[in-house]
């Protein structure tokens, strides 16, 4: 589309948007601002893509900073401010990193991959990865006829804590990472996609993978997804600093810190029920039928909720 007919398809729009006064911003529905909002940054980003050095390209930047101040001075209640949250802006705003979620996901299945392939060539791999301590435990635990007895070694209660905080702190030492030019983040990605990769060969070594995945993904899913979109969230910050566009690196770099970061937020609850999954739900002696209808609702959530119905909100506003 050329930029004359594009600026004239949307100039009463958003001309209708800069002459809001704040106060009537103040009092609308959060929905329709969020809406307007949306709808905003996509011409934004198409005006980024074919007129990179235009005007026009200038002007919605400046308007799209003045909607979301506005955006964010609309806080009716904090129970409103928060199902807003959940309802509209981490979807939206995750819309925009679907891209770099394929990388963080490209990335740990590769090393998952290499994990897998050097355990099958090197009997020391596993060891080296997972450590002497956890395979000799394992290894008498199997002896026993309990392999994942590692479930039903603590306190329901105090391994729900330990095991929420210690995937929490794993999530946004991903999203840290990316402050590391991405860098950091990949590495993160890979060493958590190695590790899981060895893991799982080495239940398949003894014949055990079958009986692993219906235990460890229990709440593995939940977990090892969130992992994977903590680290969309820290190429988010890595690559607002490689790639700022038409912004300064300083005003790209403060976008991306707070985009990974309301990710990375929004990850907590999934590490919770995973945590309590982990704690409460893998230890029991579940049916293969159960089992896998628990991993298959977790993973139908996390496409649902971080891949579709994103698409389906952003497609919606857009008509």
């Amino acid at each position: 589309m050329r930029e004359a007919l594009f600026i004239k398809r949307n100039s009463d729009k958003w001309r209708a948007m800069e002459q809001t006064p704040k106060a009537t911003a103040a009092q609308s529905d959060p929905d329709e601002l969020v809406t307007n909002f949306v709808e905003l940054t996509d011409d934004l980003s198409y005006a980024r893509t074919f007129y990179p050095d235009s005007n026009v390209t200038r002007y919605l930047n400046g308007l799209t900073a003045q909607m979301h101040r506005g955006l964010m001075q609309n806080r009716r209640d904090d129970r409103s401010r928060f199902i807003t949250f959940w309802q509209y802006e981490l979807p939206l705003l995750f819309r925009q990193s679907h891209r770099l979620l394929a990388i963080s996901a490209g990335i740990f299945l590769a090393a998952g991959i290499l994990g897998w392939v050097s355990a099958a060539h090197d009997n020391t791999f596993v060891r080296l990865i997972l450590g002497d301590g956890y395979v000799n435990m394992t290894l008498e635990n199997i002896k026993k006829g309990d392999p994942l007895g590692v479930y039903n070694s603590s306190d329901q209660s105090t391994m729900f804590v330990q095991i929420t905080l210690n995937n929490i702190y794993v999530a946004f030492r991903t999203f840290i990472f990316g402050l590391f030019a991405s860098f950091g983040t990949m590495a993160m990605l890979f060493y958590n996609g190695v590790m899981l990769g060895a893991f799982q060969y080495f239940f398949h070594e003894r014949g055990l993978l079958l009986d692993s995945i219906l235990k460890i993904w229990i709440h593995g899913t939940l977990e090892i997804s969130a992992i994977i979109i903590a680290g969309c969230a820290g190429l988010t910050v890595g690559n607002s600093l490689l790639f700022p566009g038409t912004y300064s690196r300083l005003d790209s770099f403060k976008r991306g810190i707070k985009q990974g970061l309301k990710i990375a937020i929004g990850l907590v609850p999934i590490f919770i029920m995973a945590g309590f999954l982990e704690s409460f739900v893998t230890r029991l002696t579940l049916s293969p039928l159960v089992s896998g209808g628990i991993i298959l609702i977790s993973a139908a959530f996390i496409i649902w909720y971080f891949i579709l119905y994103p698409i389906s909100l952003n497609r919606n506003n857009q008509l």
